[in-house]
């Protein structure tokens, strides 16, 4: 009877794990923003890092959306996205310095920070 009840509960919590999982893909996961038109990009001071700024349309439901893309210069252009933020059309994007940019008054140190307005 005790095996049958830890069973059913590990059972349970690989359920509530794949559902949670899935949320946070479908929702969350900004590795699937859309790519959206190519709006702007700058290139910070030391040449190391590139942001490009994308609008996106999502049709007559949905507001338009800034999408910041930082591009790793000197590891052959690969990409993640930093800055997502929803109810704009045009990216502003100032360095200050080799290793922080502002977009749009949020500042990121784009080493480490992230902004998505679905998490504020």
């Amino acid at each position: 009877m005790k095996i049958i009840v830890k069973f059913l509960a590990v059972i349970s919590l690989l359920i509530v794990a794949l559902v949670g999982y899935g949320v946070y893909w479908a929702f969350f996961d900004m590795k699937r923003l859309p790519e959206g038109e190519f709006l702007t990009e700058e290139i910070s001071p030391n040449g190391e890092y590139t942001v490009k700024a994308y609008v996106t349309n999502g049709g007559a439901t949905t507001p338009y959306s800034v999408r910041g893309e930082l591009v790793f210069n000197e590891k052959k252009n690969k990409t993640k996205n930093i800055y997502w933020d929803s109810r704009e059309e045009n990216a502003e994007i100032a360095w200050k310095g080799n290793h922080t940019v502002v977009i749009n008054g949020h500042e990121l140190d784009v080493r480490k920070d992230k902004y998505d307005f679905r998490r504020q």
